[in-house]
This record gives structure tokens, sequence and C-alpha cells, in this order.
């Protein structure tokens, strides 16, 4: 494994992240969660392989995916030794305060996690989404005041407009509050949006950059023809949503993405992630894994060296895509 700083903090992280959204104490939100048991085991291999980053968010399975990482850290890893990252915004409860950015929930929602995952801190606290109903001071004033608390060591945001977060990096500068260090966005080869403006000012700001979905829920580590070969795969509507619109550009660049893995000799999701990787932008890609292949894959990928006419052939298909992933329908509407 191979460890890089997180924007210019001097965190140490792994280049590559487990995501811990699929893990839960029982599957019951979505049909491709793992419960308790079957999860315990990839947390323990990443450990094994190197990977010290781990990433949930509070909305994951209503907390059981905190509640599972929590123990599993404690069970086979040193708190000190590890970085752990979650995330607030998405609604926990049906009343009128059960979400958002504004300082009653932060607070509420900090102290939540806290108890979830059995620590007294969070390495990086990240806001999950930007939000428009709550002034963007008094959601940075309420992070800055949970840092000084002690009860967040860094703060991360998710993915939103450069704009956004241009405004509030500036914001934060101006008041003397505790800045972001990271950003997780969209970005994988089948969405690459985020070149546009957000990777340029995530370099030029000295954040590190943490893409989601590297493998574009699993369209770039499978033939274009093949039905998804995970549960995940073919029961995932808002993931078939985010790339509904561009499917036959997309077919171009799956075919590519084939073709590099077959004269390199290696698999459809290493030539994705060590794309991926090569990106100077990019620290550490979030991946999520619910067979222990895919995780062996994702830690492979980090010793790969695209030579330069391959990553050029996987680049050239792409067309510009609509921007996706901003949103999700009936909670940013």
């Amino acid at each position: 494994m191979e460890y890089t700083r997180l924007g210019k903090t001097g965190l140490k992280v792994s280049r590559i992240g487990l995501g811990c959204m699929s893990y839960e104490v029982a599957p019951t939100e979505r049909p491709w969660h793992l419960d308790e048991a079957r999860s315990r085991p990839f947390i323990r291999r990443a450990l094994e392989l190197g990977i010290n980053y781990f990433d949930t968010a509070n909305m994951y399975s209503g907390g059981a995916s905190e509640e599972v990482l929590g123990r599993a850290l404690r069970d086979f890893a040193r708190r000190e030794e590890v970085v752990i990252a979650t995330k607030v915004y998405y609604p926990m409860r049906g009343d009128a305060n059960g979400g958002g950015l504004s300082r009653k929930a932060i607070m509420h929602e900090i102290d939540a996690s806290l108890r979830r995952l059995g620590t007294d801190h969070v390495d990086l606290y990240q806001i999950h989404r930007w939000d428009r109903h709550t002034p963007i001071e008094e959601t940075l004033e309420a992070l800055h005041d949970v840092v000084k608390a002690g009860k967040a060591r860094y703060l991360g945001a998710s993915s939103m407009m450069a704009w956004q977060f241009a405004r509030a990096l500036y914001t934060a500068d101006r008041h003397g509050w505790t800045r972001f260090v990271s950003m997780q966005p969209h970005y994988n080869l089948l969405y690459r949006e985020e070149e546009r403006e957000m990777l340029g000012l995530c370099t030029e700001e000295g954040i590190g950059v943490v893409p989601w979905s590297p493998l574009a829920r699993g369209r770039l580590a499978r033939p274009w023809e093949d039905a998804p070969s995970t549960v995940r795969g073919s029961s995932d509507p808002w993931g078939d949503g985010i790339y509904a619109a561009s499917r036959e550009a997309d077919r171009k660049v799956v075919e590519r993405v084939g073709e590099v893995a077959g004269r390199l000799g290696i698999s459809r999701a290493q030539v994705a992630l060590a794309w991926l990787l090569r990106q100077p932008a990019v620290t550490a890609p979030i991946v999520g894994a619910t067979r222990m292949q895919h995780l062996e894959e994702a830690v492979a990928a980090v010793a790969l060296c695209l030579p330069p006419g391959e990553a050029e052939a996987l680049e050239a298909p792409y067309i510009p895509h609509a921007v996706a992933g901003l949103a999700v329908p009936g909670v940013d509407d």
C-alpha cells in the first residue's frame, strides 16, 4: 500500500479508501447490503492490505454502517492507526430538523455519529451535499465549533458545484474558521465533468480529492453487454439514473477499458482505478466491496502504472455529460 497526505494537511491516508455504505447490522435498506457478520471480514482484510482510510455516513442504513464500522475497527485496529470519515446532511428523522446543515442538525448528528462509531472523535467530518436552505456561514461556524470541541480533526465536503465550494473556502478564510481539506466528488472514466472546474479548484487550494463511484457503479468493471454480476448492479435505480442519459456514448469508453485491460493483462476494474490514481488531483478513490476479490483488485491497482498512451486511449472516447450525482430526488428537491 502507498500513503499520501490528504490535500496539504499532515494527515496521511492510504491511496485506496474503503467505502462502508454496503455494511450494516442486518440488511434491511438495500438488497446488496451485507449483514454485520459478512461485513467484518472486509474491514479486517482492508486493514491487512494496508488500508487505513474508512469512509461512511450517518445516513447509511440509518446509522447502522457507522455501528458496524466502529465495532470492527475497535476489534481489529488501534484507534490512532486508522482514519475514520463520516458525513452529515441527509435526513435521519422525519421531523423538521431531522436533516440539513443547520447548527442544530450538525451539533446533534456529530454526537450521534460518535456514539454509533464508539469513538470520541472522527478524523474527517464531511458535509454530504450543499444545503441551499441554510446560510453557509451558519454551517461553517458550527463545523468550526465541532473541530474546536475535539470531535473532528478535519473537515471535508462532497458533491457540489465548484462555485459553491469556492464560496465555502472563501467564507471560512474570511472568518478564520476551519476550512475544508477534502472534496469527495463523483468522478470516474464515465463521468469526468469535475475536470472542468472542481479539480482545478482543489489543486489550486490544496484540497484532497477522494472520488466516490470510481467504477461507475460497476459499469467500468464488466463488458458493456454483460448483465451486472452483483446484486447491487441489478438493483440500483439511483445509479441507473445518473448514467442513463449517455448510455451509447459510455459504451465506447467501456469497450476501450476492455481493450486496454486485454493488452495489459489486468482486470477492467484495475484499469479504471489505475487511470483514476494517475490523475494529479486525486488522493484516494473510495471503493466499496461486497466480494473479497473486488477489494483485492482495488488494492492491487495502486501498484499499477498505466503507460501514457493507454491513458490517452482511455480518455479519447469521452464526450461531455449532463451534471449528475449532486442531488438525490425527493431529498434535495
